[in-house]
């Protein structure tokens, strides 16, 4: 398949195919993140696939589900978010051109990957969505030398660490009214699987590449 150039109103098309609609402004930012990352990824191998039709059905349909998921939370006003393990920037940068609310972190430890984020969000322009190049526990203490929250409202993950280990990871993290948000192949954990201080909230399921995948939320009690 050729590696052509995706257009937004391709964008469009292929959005609609999946049963999830885009604007047009946010299918132009859409389109502007694909190119970019199907011509780095010539270079520096940021995902699997190698045409950008394939990034979207696979990988990049997680966005738009999710930015609905997050817009039916009950978040913080202008919540501080953390994607951990941000990687090429999926899905946090497909949703920002989606979901917009408050300050939002990618947080990964690869130089070059950073730099790609970096540069991509030089171009796209998206609103308050930066990129944190350093270890996920160092975070929010440089974040909060710069006159950030010390806690973050939002925190996301897809395959950063398995979840029981991450509950862990990201309690000293994470604000006491804040939300965990998994994207995961598997389905949510019940609520007896969880250790003491957790809560199970919003669960959703969607359909990508064929499969079935899903968010999970949880808070603390």
């Amino acid at each position: 398949m050729p590696q052509t150039k995706p257009t937004s109103q391709e964008v469009i098309k292929v959005a609609n195919e999946l049963g999830r609609p885009v604007s047009a402004t946010e299918a132009d930012s859409l389109a502007g993140y694909l190119d970019q990352l199907i011509k780095w990824n010539k270079k520096m191998n940021l995902v699997g696939p190698s045409h950008w039709r394939d990034v979207f059905e696979t990988l990049m349909v997680d966005s738009l589900y999710l930015a609905d998921f997050l817009s039916g939370l009950k978040l913080n006003d202008a919540p501080l978010s953390l994607d951990l393990g941000a990687g090429a920037g999926l899905p946090g940068i497909p949703l920002r051109a989606l979901w917009h609310d408050g300050s939002y972190w990618l947080v990964e430890v690869r130089e070059k990957r950073s730099l790609f984020m970096r540069s991509v969000l030089g171009r796209l322009k998206l609103a308050d969505t930066n990129v944190f190049h350093g270890k996920a526990e160092d975070a929010l203490d440089r974040l909060a030398e710069s006159g950030n929250a010390a806690t973050a409202d939002l925190i996301l993950s897809k395959a950063f660490m398995p979840w029981p280990k991450l509950l862990d990871f990201v309690t000293p993290m994470l604000h006491p009214t804040g939300v965990l948000v998994i994207l995961s192949n598997d389905p949510a954990p019940n609520e007896d699987e969880l250790p003491e201080g957790w809560t199970l909230g919003d669960v959703a399921a969607y359909p990508a590449a064929g499969k079935e995948h899903y968010f999970w939320s949880l808070r603390k009690n």
